[in-house]
C-alpha cells in the first residue's frame, strides 16, 4: 500500500463555500456536466486503455457535486455519469440503495473508495474482503471534516459485496440454524387452530448468539405472554426487526447495533415448544416473509 497521501478537496455543497464544480443538470446543455463526462472519458482512457499506465492515474482524480432530482436514484445517476454505482455509493459511504438522498460528489474515476475507519456494515465487508496492496490513501475533505479512503481505481463490488448492498444489506441473525417454522398460515402449536405466523421460527440450541440483522436502534425490548424476551429494532427507511423467545437480552433501550452486534441469546420464554429464534421483518409496520429479504 502506499504511503502517499493524496488530498482531493471536497467542501460544502453551497456556492458561497464551495470550491468543487457544481453540476446544476445531468444534460449536455449544463456545461459542467459536459466537462465532468470529458473528465471521466479521459481517466477511464487511461485506466483502461491497451496502453496503461495507471502510476500517475491518480492526479486525474477530481470531484464534482451534484444534489439529485427526486427522480434520480444511484443506477440511474451511475448510467447518466457513465460510472459504476459502486465507485458513487463508497465515495457517498451509501449502505444501501433506499438511502440515497442529498448531495453527493461525483468522481471522475470508477473505483472502490473504502474509509480508512469503516462506520456501516457495507464497509466493513469491504475492509475485510480486500488486501491493501494496490491501494492509494487520499484524504477527501467534505463539510469541514476530513475523510481518508483507501481508493482501488478500476475495481468493482464482487459478487458478496454487490448481494450485500442491493438486498439492503439485511443478514440472518443465526450464524447456524435450521428452519423451524416458515412464514404464513400454519397450525397453532398450542391450540391446532389455522393461525399466520408473522415471521420464521429459526431453531438453534439455547444459549446460541442472535446479532442483529441489518444496522439501526433498539427501540424495545422486555417481556411478553407470547414472544417471551424479545428485542424489536429499528432500521433505515421504516424497516423494523423482532426477535423473540430470547433467553437473555444483552444490549439497552435507544443502543446502536449492526451485524457485528450480539443482540441477546436463543432460548424458550414465552410461548415456545422448543430453544429457537422467534424472527420478524416489517415494513412500515406491515410484516414481509423474512427468507425473501436476508443476506445467507
Amino acid at each position: 500500500m502506499s504511503l502517499l497521501c493524496r488530498n482531493v478537496e471536497a467542501q460544502d455543497s453551497l456556492p458561497a463555500h464551495n470550491t468543487l464544480p457544481v453540476i446544476g443538470n445531468l444534460n449536455t446543455r449544463d456545461t459542467v456536466f459536459k466537462q465532468y463526462l470529458a473528465d471521466v472519458e479521459t481517466a477511464r482512457r487511461r485506466l483502461f486503455g491497451q496502453n496503461q499506465n495507471n502510476h500517475d492515474i491518480y492526479s486525474l482524480l477530481q470531484i464534482y457535486s451534484y444534489t439529485p432530482k427526486n427522480d434520480e436514484d444511484v443506477f440511474r445517476l451511475s448510467a447518466r455519469c457513465n460510472i459504476p454505482y459502486s465507485a458513487l455509493v463508497t465515495l457517498n459511504r451509501i449502505n444501501h440503495p433506499e438511502s440515497f438522498s442529498g448531495p453527493i460528489l461525483l468522481p471522475t474515476i470508477p473505483g472502490l473508495y473504502i474509509p480508512e475507519n469503516p462506520a456501516n456494515d457495507l464497509e466493513r465487508l469491504l475492509s475485510l474482503s480486500r488486501e491493501t496492496e494496490g491501494g492509494e490513501i487520499i484524504t477527501v475533505r467534505s463539510g469541514g471534516n476530513s475523510l481518508r479512503f483507501l481508493f482501488f481505481p478500476g475495481e468493482d463490488f464482487n459478487p458478496t459485496e454487490r448481494s450485500f448492498f442491493l438486498n439492503r444489506g439485511f443478514r440472518f441473525p443465526l450464524r447456524n440454524y435450521r428452519i423451524s417454522s416458515s412464514f404464513g398460515m400454519r397450525p397453532n402449536p398450542f391450540t391446532g387452530k389455522p393461525h399466520f405466523h408473522n415471521g420464521v421460527d429459526l431453531a438453534a440450541p439455547i444459549g446460541t448468539e442472535v446479532y442483529a440483522t441489518r444496522e439501526g436502534r433498539v427501540t424495545e425490548l422486555g417481556n411478553d405472554p407470547v414472544f417471551g424476551n424479545y428485542i424489536v429494532i429499528a432500521h433505515d427507511n421504516n424497516w423494523a426487526s423482532l426477535y423473540g423467545h430470547l433467553s437473555a437480552i444483552s444490549i439497552q433501550r435507544h443502543s446502536h447495533v449492526t451485524t457485528s452486534t450480539v443482540i441477546g441469546k436463543v432460548g424458550t420464554t414465552g410461548q415456545s415448544t422448543g430453544p429457537h429464534l422467534h424472527f420478524e421483518l416489517r415494513k412500515n409496520g406491515t410484516v414481509l416473509d423474512p427468507t425473501k429479504l436476508l443476506f445467507r
